[in-house]
């Protein structure tokens, strides 16, 4: 462990920071989950801060709603009440992205002041403001793409470009947190898990970006059933239409691939964990091992239930199906996190 107090306390800042991420990716999956993403026609990084005041200006935001493919082919029936529901969740995804950069940059101006930031924690705090304000840019491009008269819901590719941004960002404030808290004499030495976990790591990034997919195509209800996906084991025809359609639009086919990799990755995490096992060199990775194992368990099970609750599903109703979803959503990050962290620990001790 560092002894420095101010690094310290610069390394819980940034934990802190990696929590708030958290939450507003789930903020994300729940705008998602309520149909609310479209329901804020306009991007006012300042004024966008406060909610409609009054009668006239409720009204407004409902009439531009309105004007937009969601509204006159989907929910034509809402009412302003309707309305306020799903621009709520929107707005508080937006407010709460606006909290994280006060928590970011008044500390950071003061952390200046006071000394506390050392000259090579600039540039990682530079890069990590950065990050935040393109996940931002990102995400309006992916509303603005959806508010026309065609489009019902934003692009699932968009979608997941959204949700893996910040699947980069937090990793990279975590490793960086890391850092500051954990002493290199922490770390351990192994080639073969480093490349293993670097493995993982990929498949994860990939498997995550297809539940984006899942996510923005909402393919869970395509395939109700588990271990088969209605009845077979592969879909039929997975290659009609070409190769990029059965990867990356065909519902079936990714369903079946997210699917697909979750296994893999479960039985990969296992064997992981027995190399992971034998090495007791290090009190921090003695800790850290066990969660991966732990997270993937708990997302392969909550990933079947899902699938097999999406029946439930009911339009306007946030029932067991989404919060299931909200918590398979939460231990994938939380698997990710768990291997970057245990990456960091076995990376070569020279790489600070």
């Amino acid at each position: 462990m560092y002894k420095d107090k101010s690094t310290l306390i610069i390394a819980n800042w940034i934990f802190i920071g990696v929590a708030m991420l958290i939450i507003q990716t789930l903020l994300g999956g729940i705008t998602r989950l309520t149909g609310s993403g479209l329901s804020i026609t306009e991007w006012k990084p300042i004024m966008g801060t406060l909610p409609p005041l009054n009668e006239m200006q409720w009204q407004q935001s409902f009439a531009e709603y309105k004007k937009i493919a969601q509204f006159k082919y989907i929910n034509n029936n809402f009412t302003l009440s309707n309305f306020k529901f799903i621009f709520f969740w929107e707005w508080f995804h937006r407010l709460w992205a606006r909290f994280i950069s006060i928590v970011f940059i008044i500390p950071f101006f003061y952390f200046i002041i006071r000394q506390y930031i050392k000259k090579w924690m600039i540039m990682p705090l530079l890069i990590l403001f950065c990050l935040g304000a393109l996940q931002g840019v990102i995400g309006w491009i992916m509303v603005k793409s959806g508010l026309n008269d065609e489009n019902l819901y934003v692009s699932h590719i968009r979608l997941a470009i959204h949700f893996i941004a910040a699947m980069i960002l937090i990793p990279y404030a975590l490793v960086f947190g890391l850092k500051l808290k954990i002493g290199h004499s922490q770390k351990i030495i192994s080639k073969e898990l480093t490349f293993f976990t670097l493995c993982i790591l990929i498949l994860l990034t990939l498997q995550l970006m297809y539940g984006a997919f899942m996510a923005g195509l909402k393919g869970a209800a395509v395939a109700p059933t588990w271990p088969d996906i209605n009845g077979n084991l592969i879909p039929t025809n997975f290659f009609v239409n070409g190769i990029s359609n059965a990867f990356f639009f065909n519902i079936i086919n990714i369903h079946f691939i997210h699917r697909t990799l979750a296994y893999i990755i479960l039985i990969l995490t296992f064997f992981w964990w027995l190399k992971a096992k034998r090495i007791n060199t290090s009190a921090t990775f003695n800790l850290y091992k066990n969660w991966p194992l732990i997270f993937v368990v708990i997302q392969v099970i909550l990933g079947i239930i899902a699938i097999v609750s999406s029946t439930k599903i009911v339009r306007g109703n946030f029932g067991q199906f989404e919060w299931i979803a909200q918590m398979h959503q939460l231990f994938g990050m939380l698997l990710l996190l768990s291997f970057v962290a245990n990456f960091y620990l076995i990376s070569p001790k020279n790489i600070k």
